[in-house]
């Protein structure tokens, strides 16, 4: 899987990365999305709009991942952040 199929989500609004995944699925079979933290929920939020309002063109929820990292806050201590991956795939 390439890094142009990954769409990583962030704090724009949630209609920023369904048109950024519906243009990366005009062009590939599989698109990634990916969050941590509170952007999790967004990219699920992204990922039912594209699978349920565009059914019609057969964009399908494949895999989903669910993990944890360990990152360094800002006062030098770690902690874990939740993570999740989506796939999502042309019909």
């Amino acid at each position: 899987m390439s890094a142009t199929n990954v769409i990583f989500i962030g704090k724009k609004p949630v209609m920023t990365y369904v048109t950024a995944t519906l243009v990366q699925l005009a062009n590939e079979n599989l698109v990634t999305v990916k969050a941590r933290g509170k952007s999790i929920v967004k990219a699920v939020d992204v990922a039912q709009i594209v699978e349920k309002r565009m059914s019609n063109m057969g964009y399908k929820v494949k895999n989903v991942r669910i993990g944890n990292e360990t990152m360094q806050s800002q006062d030098g201590k770690s902690r874990n952040v939740s993570t999740i991956e989506i796939d999502i795939t042309k019909g």
